[in-house]
């Protein structure tokens, strides 16, 4: 695969513009702060493909679902993730001719994503029709240090002229999604005000109501000079600008200075909207373009300060990875209890909603292991404020006794998914919030949140699943039917391996914590439902194939024909976009890890052996066109000591996007999926694990890497790792003693101390 762009420790950069990226660019180069994002549309004009895409985090609308054939029990509508108003909008043009990159001469060309310091950057020199040359500049940045702000400092210097240029800096909210069901516009218009160097716009969204204020200020420079100038203004439904034109001298800089605040209903009253957004444009404007870029800056390094991780020998393997940190980072913050980390982001509207099981299996461990352990609580007690909705879910299928069945897709609690196989038969991700609960537990020792919240989430998904079980009189055994495991390229199957698993563990860890919690405190199970769950767990049944360690993917899964993914020829990959539907499900190829996703889970259920046969079984069979498969691979080859393949597979999760393997960067980043990048080093090399009975560390290093660095936190105290190709080094940063095992055997570091020790290289098999 070729990179699409440079290699660069912490950049990503494109040095030639070619058009037929800049759709793909947008969503690499998107930019966000946990409150908002966009993606890297250009300021001005450009009239070539382009996906436009502002996104507020927590607004989203009901798209009615569109479906050939209904089903009882479809969620009414998919809810998407809204493209908002576009604030960063800077028109220029020379007599009469607006700038567009897609139409006048590029003479020099340079974007850049500056990851360390969280800010896009992008200059240009274009020749217009007339033979006039001007350079262009722009820096933009949506603040960490304030959440509800965004800047723009955009300079023009005529380069073989002096003459007037036409400035127009505007708002506006006459924005569609590219993804809309109906072609329906969602929003409408509150109000709108527009005056000298500033404007407003304030929208609404239909049916959900979710208000929207976006308020803009800005200024005008001679170099380092403020300038006075008299803008005209104008505005008409959803719009408002300003236009001047001023006259610049050849070789000298102008610069605007474009101040936004952004504010929603999701913090705010109505009744406060416009006015928040007001007073806080007017601080950033007050504070400047300067100002405002320090603190955000600040705000990067400090999250840099404990969240890098540094990889010495490969750049592209260092790129890959701060990329992926940098976006999780810019996506979800942990700071409103309201949000939670949808799939695309900040970066597309693609899979809408802002929740899948991708929180609880993929982010929840990074966040876990790199910040305070209230972030992952909060992520948690999101689940269970839906827990009423999840039950409602379950109802809608026929469920009963506070059965609860959370959704694929969410934005309140509510399914708002509407393709059948997985509505109503990717069941498996109930065992991932369970999941979750036990991994929070196990790394916080937090038993308060597990007798508050967690066994009434326990109890509502176990009670799912012993009705979701049913009992086969032909095996004597619980059998489940009709399902779609995590492996989507398989659907209505019988007795998915992992879905059988998982379910059956989460009717066991609900047992056991229903038996610790103090009677009172919540609704314990019913001595019925005791010994119920107690008969299905001792007897569910699990494919496997007669004399082997391999447990089958799924009934009949040896029926066909067994090929491995080398057989695919390569103009035929990724085989979701040539293919048939109806001959994907028929072959043996794997999307994603699914028999593996549970020995990944569960790896302490398994000796290693075990996970070895079975993952020589099915990772030649996987083809990995789920963002969420190479890094479960990676996590398992590195604890069989296959090396060459975990830092095959680690390049392939921490550039799935960057170099585009799958072909949809242009719809929008993978960003549940690069949290399995960050375990890809820190669970799959580093062997980091959290276990019942502590913090165990057993690391590795690939040949082509000189060294690598992390921290982590272990029940809030960090530690920093340095792992080169002769030994590992452990630094205890915090305030407390920490005891771990470090490739078996049992140290203690104190507050302060640094842990040094040689340890086997595995070589490359």
């Amino acid at each position: 695969m070729r990179n699409l762009f440079d290699i660069d420790p912490w950049k990503i950069i494109e040095s030639k513009f070619d058009p037929s990226k800049q759709k793909q660019a947008e969503s690499i180069f998107s930019i966000g702060n946990g409150s908002f994002g966009q993606r890297a549309n250009f300021e001005e004009n450009y009239s070539g493909a382009s996906l436009q895409g502002s996104y507020i985090g927590g607004v989203y609308y009901p798209d009615k679902t569109r479906v050939g054939w209904w089903k009882n029990g479809y969620p009414e509508y998919f809810a998407k993730v809204l493209n908002s108003t576009n604030w960063i909008g800077i028109d220029i043009s020379i007599d009469g001719e607006h700038l567009d990159l897609n139409q006048q001469q590029i003479k020099h060309f340079h974007r850049e994503l500056d990851m360390q310091n969280g800010l896009l950057k992008r200059s240009a020199r274009v020749v217009f029709s007339n033979g006039k040359e001007l350079e262009i500049e722009s820096i933009r940045f949506c603040s960490m240090a304030r959440e509800e702000i965004g800047a723009i400092a955009y300079s023009v210097t005529p380069l073989n002229f002096s003459g007037n240029v036409k400035f127009t800096p505007y708002l506006d909210g006459k924005v569609s999604n590219h993804d809309a069901n109906y072609d329906e516009f969602f929003w409408v218009e509150d109000s709108r005000k527009v005056d000298l160097q500033k404007g407003i716009l304030c929208t609404r969204t239909k049916k959900t109501d979710f208000c929207v204020a976006t308020a803009m200020r800005f200024s005008f420079w001679r170099e380092q000079e403020l300038l006075t100038i008299h803008p005209n203004v104008a505005q008409r439904d959803f719009y408002v600008e300003n236009n001047f034109e001023h006259y610049l001298e050849k070789g000298i800089r102008f610069t605007l200075k474009k101040y936004v605040a952004i504010t929603s209903t999701i913090n705010h009253s109505e009744f406060e909207l416009v006015a928040k957004a007001i007073k806080r444009v007017r601080e950033a404007y007050t504070t400047g373009f300067d100002a405002l870029r320090s603190e955000h800056e600040a705000a990067w390094q400090a999250i840099w300060d404990s969240a890098d991780i540094s990889i010495e020998g490969d750049v592209a393997s260092q790129q890959g990875i701060r990329f992926n940190i940098f976006h999780l980072y810019q996506t979800y913050t942990g700071k409103n209890a309201k949000l939670n980390i949808g799939p695309k982001g900040f970066t597309g509207e693609k899979y809408g909603g802002a929740t899948y099981w991708d929180t609880e299996a993929y982010c929840l461990p990074f966040y876990l292991k790199t910040t305070d352990p209230k972030v992952a609580r909060q992520l948690l007690v999101y689940r269970y404020n839906h827990l009423g909705r999840a039950i409602e879910n379950a109802e809608k299928l026929g469920f009963k006794d506070g059965a609860a069945l959370y959704p694929m897709v969410t934005m309140n609690g509510e399914e708002c998914h509407n393709e059948w196989e997985i509505t109503f038969e990717e069941i498996h991700r109930n065992g991932a919030i369970s999941f979750g609960i036990y991994n929070y537990v196990r790394h916080t020792r937090d038993t308060d949140y597990l007798e508050t919240y967690g066994l009434p989430v326990l109890a509502g998904i176990a009670r799912f699943w012993a009705q979701r079980f049913n009992w086969s009189e032909a095996k004597k055994a619980y059998v489940m039917l009709g399902v779609t495991g995590p492996n989507e390229y398989e659907n209505n199957v019988n007795n998915n391996w992992y879905t059988n698993y998982i379910a059956r563990w989460c009717i066991a860890y609900c047992l056991e914590v229903n038996s610790k919690v103090s009677k009172g405190l919540v609704e314990k199970l019913a001595p019925r439902e005791i010994e119920q769950f107690q008969h299905i767990v001792d007897n569910v049944y699990f494919p496997q194939i007669d004399g082997t360690n391999i447990y089958l993917q799924q009934d009949g899964f040896m029926d066909k024909e067994q090929l491995s993914a080398s057989d695919i020829p390569v103009a035929e990959r990724p085989i979701n976009k040539h293919w048939s539907w109806d001959r994907i499900l028929r072959s043996i190829f794997i999307k994603q890890a699914d028999v593996l996703q549970g020995l990944y889970l569960f790896e302490d259920h398994f000796t290693e052996e075990v996970i070895r046969e079975n993952f020589d079984f099915y990772e030649p069979k996987t083809v990995h066109e789920s963002s969420l498969s190479p890094c479960v691979h990676v996590i398992l080859a590195a604890k069989i000591k296959r090396l060459d393949k975990a830092l095959e597979l680690y390049l392939r999760t921490s550039r799935l996007d960057l170099d585009d393997y799958n072909h949809e960067a242009d719809e929008g980043l993978h960003i549940t999926s690069m949290a399995g990048t960050w375990m890809s080093v820190v669970e799959g090399l580093a062997g980091v694990r959290v276990y019942e009975n502590g913090l165990a560390i057993n690391p590795q290093i690939p040949k082509p890497w000189k060294s690598y660095a992390f921290q982590i936190r272990y029940q809030n105290q960090p530690l920093a790792l340095a792992i080169d190709q002769q030994k590992v080094t452990i630094t205890n940063l915090g305030s407390a003693l920490v005891s771990c095992q470090l490739a078996g055997s049992q140290i203690d570091i104190e507050a302060g101390a640094m842990h040094e020790a040689a340890f086997e290289k595995f070589e490359l098999s």
